[in-house]
């Protein structure tokens, strides 16, 4: 029997909105913690704070934006503080060398707009840039080499927020991580751990071991102190110059010294070209709430809500969270959706996106249709759909304030420190995006995902990606941020979240740790984390769906606004991360 005990803790009581301004769709329960609940021992809780809310994959991080937060800066600036702080304290992720997107509200107006700091691929680059003698594709060239690295965008992206929604001077926001960088952190077990597992691939490299090793060539050990001083005159740089020390000046010349040095594409004319976009973020709609996301050259926005399109036209909540029957359409739709992934998404300044028609609700109806409830559906039989003619290791960081600005941002340098390789003299690890363009199409990525045309290597393209900084909207406000790293299960990572918000009431705590399954239509294969009953998992078998228990997987950093404060929650399944806010 399914009970509704715990809707009191759901999406709105957990909550997002204030019942005096609550909107059309909030429902009966859609009310404040009761004391009762509060001392429940059964029940899961997020972070809670009056003030503001910040969650993070880096605990120290996340305290550097609940003190700009507390300090009366705004939303923005306590992002873009948060992001130069990860770039420190989470090397393998946080970054100044990647790139990445993110979703801003802006309470003035109640606008939402969404922000591309992509990497582009350098000039050099063609469509046969990986493919080796042999005809095949060089993975080696496309990951871990100097050909890997596309030219990055964090930094132009960081300081475009700023400059537009910021309140904030850039001294002021990022002098906390310069402080970090000159200062040293404790190494902590998990940093320890990821720069052993690659020390093989840091090895060729002096600058990066400079980074990463003890002066005996051994990787730093938990309790080390990881001091980056190349890196903190490249923060101070950028921190006195602005984005023109990084593309133009001091920083680009010692980049494009290492890409001349290895034989690399990238020049200071890539760098100084560099540019970010300003988008217009893909709105949808789920059970009547309001979802906000991210556009291509990011195929996480449409496919997110292409997903709920489909999945909205059955009564998941009666089926149960979990049950067979649930994963099973929610396989279907994840499945459905690659497909179309592989063939329709890219570049839209190089690829002409269908993206109004993935995104329709009549496509969603057209897809659910054609689902078998019975059987699964072998993803050779599922072709990308046809429009009618007209007639990958990733952070993220949710911020939001009490005045009701929200920030969803995602970076990434792709795989753990990206290409392994730091530029000379900067302190910057590079990252290795270029493998997250269509080396070959048809052949399969890192994350075993399958592109096309859309996605194949042009120069100055920016590749197609699985952010998906998300943003849910209630009468024109911001009442959540969500968002996940983890390469192609981001998009289903976010999906389960909101499905677990709003078709089964959970509050952000349990939402965030509710086992998850991940499907990509090629390989034909239904990942299911080991939280998932064994009969349910049997269950899925037995209807056709090539199940395989696996890690665990997506790591979910969320805030939603609620009625006496704000709501945080860091996914536990990667440790280290810190969700809070300032009481004010």
């Amino acid at each position: 029997m399914l009970t509704r005990r715990h809707f009191t803790g759901g999406l709105l009581a957990g909550g997002v909105l204030a019942p005096s301004w609550a909107p059309s769709w909030a429902p009966s329960w859609a009310q404040a913690f009761t004391p009762a609940e509060l001392t429940g021992a059964d029940r899961l809780f997020p972070a809670e704070a009056s003030g503001g809310m910040i969650a993070s994959r880096e605990a120290t991080a996340t305290q550097v934006g609940v003190n700009v937060l507390a300090a009366g800066g705004n939303a923005v600036d306590a992002a873009v503080a948060v992001a130069f702080a990860l770039a420190v304290t989470l090397p393998q992720a946080g970054n100044i060398g990647g790139g990445g997107f993110a979703l801003v509200h802006h309470p003035a107006d109640r606008s939402t707009h969404a922000l591309d700091f992509r990497e582009m691929a350098p000039a050099a680059a063609h469509r046969d840039l990986f493919i080796g003698p042999d005809g095949e594709v060089d993975s080696e060239r496309s990951r871990y080499s100097h050909h890997a690295v596309g030219v990055p965008g964090s930094v132009a992206g960081y300081l475009d927020l700023l400059a537009r929604f910021g309140s904030w001077p850039r001294q002021r926001v990022m002098a906390p991580a310069i402080r970090l960088a000159e200062e040293g952190i404790p190494v902590t077990r998990t940093l320890s751990r990821n720069i052993e597992q690659r020390m093989d691939r840091f090895r060729p490299w002096p600058a990066t071991m400079a980074v990463i090793a003890r002066p005996d060539g051994t990787a730093l050990q938990p309790g080390d102190v990881l001091r980056q001083p190349d890196l903190a005159a490249s923060l101070r740089q950028i921190s006195e110059q602005g984005a023109g020390a990084f593309y133009q000046g001091g920083i680009a010349e010692l980049i494009a010294a290492e890409m001349a040095r290895h034989h690399g594409p990238i020049t200071r004319e890539d760098l100084a070209r560099y540019h970010t976009v300003w988008r217009e973020p893909v709105f949808g709609s789920y059970r009547g709430v309001g979802i906000a996301s991210m556009p291509p050259p990011s195929s996480g926005g449409a496919h997110l809500v292409q997903m709920l399109n489909i999945l909205e036209g059955w009564d998941l909540a009666a089926l149960g969270h979990n049950s067979a029957a649930t994963l099973h359409r929610m396989t279907e739709a994840m499945r459905r959706a690659y497909a179309d992934r592989a063939v329709h998404l890219g570049d839209p300044g190089f690829w002409d996106v269908p993206l109004e028609w993935i995104i329709s609700k009549a496509y969603g109806d057209a897809l659910r249709a054609g689902i078998d409830l019975t059987r699964a559906t072998p993803s050779k039989a599922v072709q990308p759909g046809s429009p009618k003619p007209e007639g990958a290791n990733t952070t993220h960081l949710s911020v939001m304030d009490r005045k009701g600005g929200a920030v969803s941002m995602t970076t990434t340098l792709n795989f753990g420190f990206g290409s392994g390789i730091v530029a000379k003299g900067t302190g910057i690890f590079l990252n290795n995006e270029m493998d997250d363009f269509s080396a070959k199409p048809g052949v399969p990525n890192a994350y075993g995902l399958i592109g096309g045309e859309a996605n194949a290597v042009a120069a100055h393209k920016r590749p197609l990606s699985s952010m998906t900084p998300t943003l849910l909207l209630a009468d024109g406000r911001a009442v959540g941020a969500l968002g996940s790293p983890d390469g192609s299960r981001i998009i289903t990572t976010v999906l389960q979240l909101i499905l677990n918000l709003v078709d089964h009431g959970m509050n952000l705590a349990e939402a965030t740790v509710a086992a998850r399954v991940h499907h990509q239509w090629q390989p034909d294969r239904l990942w299911v984390e080991e939280g998932i009953s064994p009969d349910t998992a049997a269950m899925l078998a037995a209807m056709g769906h090539n199940v395989e228990v696996g890690r665990a997987f997506g790591a979910a950093q969320s805030v939603l606004s609620a009625p006496d404060g704000f709501r945080g929650m860091t996914d536990p399944r990667r440790p280290g991360g810190l969700a809070a806010g300032p009481d004010l």
